[in-house]
């Protein structure tokens, strides 16, 4: 394209995706192609291990649209997709994943809602062919406590796959913080939002990274960035256990003065002291996600470093801090 005004960016996370990139770009290409825009295409290598960034790299000798940032080293994916960000020029930024459980066909309909004066129009599925029933299970719940918990309303069932207006990708790129959950940015700078409802098909090919030790992760991320209720409960919790201690210790007081010292009971004692010393364990280690967080922010590393480009310009790099 050698249109200077850009309309629309793709940005694809992309992580040891070697086996999937050719069918993606064959029908990302031949979406984009029919919708006569000018766009640009940038991947986000992340620390891939496999020869993903050699794939990237013939791919754009062939299509100059598409533009690679190899990062240094794996960042996850969120700070991939706030490096995307970063670099986007497009009024429109799409996001999309590389696995194909995003369907590039969408895209139409998601720059169809934007036409109409939406600014942020995000994909939620109606179903997740290929997921187990105890990761959909947990998804549900996922959103369901991250909802009740937060002040910010995250849709159910939605992923990164979304587009944004350029004014929005300005809001989110003003945000400094390094614990970067995206969805819930996504939702947090607000602007007029609507949701485009598919049936997520099954990844096409290859495995995901993405195991149930790195989801558990991914939701404490969630629930500490857009919620201080698991600080509050404790206080509650607290109150409501010291509270019927406080009788309980006025009626042995009493108990004793009126029929004298009885002996006390091993089992209850040890019932007692582990189970406070459980409660107060599990507060410890509430407060201690929380305190880790803040270390990371005040040390002030940046975000990401950019090992190599393809695709950009001298004047488009752009260090992150």
């Amino acid at each position: 394209m050698n249109s200077s005004v850009i309309n629309i960016s793709i940005i694809i996370p992309v992580y040891n995706e070697q086996e999937n990139l050719d069918y993606l770009f064959q029908r990302l290409l031949e979406v984009l192609q029919k919708l006569e825009l000018t766009y640009e295409i940038i991947c986000i290598n992340d620390g891939s291990r496999d020869e993903t960034l050699k794939y990237l790299i013939d791919y754009h000798h062939n299509y100059p649209e598409i533009k690679i940032l190899d990062l240094s080293r794996n960042f996850g994916k969120e700070i991939a997709l706030s490096a995307g960000l970063d670099y986007t020029q497009g009024e429109a930024v799409v996001i999309i994943d590389a696995d194909l459980q995003d369907p590039p066909e969408l895209i139409g309909e998601l720059l169809a809602k934007w036409r109409e004066g939406y600014d942020v129009v995000y994909a939620t599925r109606r179903s997740r062919t290929g997921e187990t029933w105890l990761k959909r299970l947990t998804a549900f719940g996922f959103y369901r406590v991250l909802n009740m918990l937060s002040e910010v309303t995250i849709p159910d069932n939605t992923g990164d796959f979304r587009l944004l207006d350029r004014r929005v990708v300005e809001a989110l790129r003003q945000l400094p913080e390094r614990n970067r959950f995206m969805k819930g940015l996504f939702s947090w700078v607000g602007y007029k939002q609507t949701a485009v409802v598919f049936d997520r098909p099954p990844r096409h090919l290859g495995s995901s990274s993405w195991n149930y030790w790195k989801l558990w992760n991914f939701a404490l991320e969630g629930f500490t960035s857009f919620s201080f209720m698991p600080l509050k409960i404790w206080s509650y919790l607290g109150l409501a256990i010291a509270l019927p201690a406080f009788f309980y210790a006025s009626y042995l007081i009493l108990r004793t003065m009126i029929l004298g010292i009885d002996v006390p009971g091993y089992a209850s004692l040890m019932v007692a002291v582990l189970f406070f010393g459980g409660i107060q364990l599990v507060t410890l280690g509430v407060i201690g996600e929380y305190l880790g967080r803040i270390y990371q922010e005040v040390k002030g590393r940046p975000l990401y470093f950019v090992r190599d480009i393809y695709g950009f310009e001298l004047k488009d790099q752009i260090t992150k801090s």
